[in-house]
């Protein structure tokens, strides 16, 4: 198995299965015209996103990561009528790119981009919020995982869904010796997880585009 391998394959089914999208297309484009890095999800990943969103009937969706707003996209376009869809990004750069990518999207009415670092974000969010979220999307700094966690913990239901990107980290996250901190963070996570009786979890692991990596996916079963 090998890396071209799994490329292939990505780009089969989504040829196949996920329709072309002018304006997320237009998203990586600008992206890559504007230097950011190239860690959008893949286009499959994004419509599993998207899907997982709309099999959970999701009408209030938090994503803590936008980069250019590419998944942020692929999310907006689960929700109903009504929904909305806070995401949440550190650099001022990113997010203006993120705002003309999104409202390109046709999307700039049900989604707000918050700008700052989440850990200051997150609890104005947590002051200002009544309803929690349905959804819940982490894919930001591997580190910060395990507070991330505990946030969205707090902005959550029972019955919310909280997936996480990035878990596997081509295998390194077997290494418990590990002292990558990106590594860390997400051993930090599962073992948080691991001993957190309000969810149920699994992870998958996945390949392609993205190399060797996976996602986690959590859901709360009480508050």
């Amino acid at each position: 198995m090998t890396q071209e391998l799994w490329t292939a394959v990505d780009r089969y089914f989504t040829d196949l299965l996920v329709p072309p999208d002018p304006a997320l297309d237009a998203a990586l484009e600008a992206s890559a015209a504007a230097g950011l890095p190239a860690i959008a999800v893949a286009p499959n990943q994004g419509e599993f996103l998207r899907l997982l969103a709309q099999l959970h009937g999701a009408r209030d969706i938090l994503e803590i990561g936008t980069l250019g707003g590419y998944s942020t996209i692929w999310l907006g376009r689960a929700l109903p009528p009504g929904g909305r869809l806070v995401t949440l990004e550190v650099d001022p750069r990113h997010a203006a790119l993120a705002r003309g990518n999104i409202a390109r999207a046709g999307l700039a009415d049900q989604v707000e981009i918050l700008v700052g670092r989440a850990m200051d974000t997150l609890p104005q969010l947590a002051d200002e919020r009544h309803d929690p979220f349905d959804m819940i999307f982490i894919d930001a700094d591997k580190p910060s995982y395990p507070d991330y966690f505990s946030w969205a913990l707090r902005l959550s239901r029972p019955g919310s869904v909280i997936v996480v990107d990035n878990v596997v980290r081509h295998g390194a996250v077997i290494d418990e010796a590990s002292d990558d901190p990106l590594v860390r963070g997400v051993r930090r996570l599962g073992e948080m997880i691991a001993a957190e009786p309000r969810v149920s979890a699994t992870a998958l692991q996945t390949v392609g585009t993205k190399g060797h990596d996976g996602f986690l996916l959590a859901r709360v079963i009480s508050a």
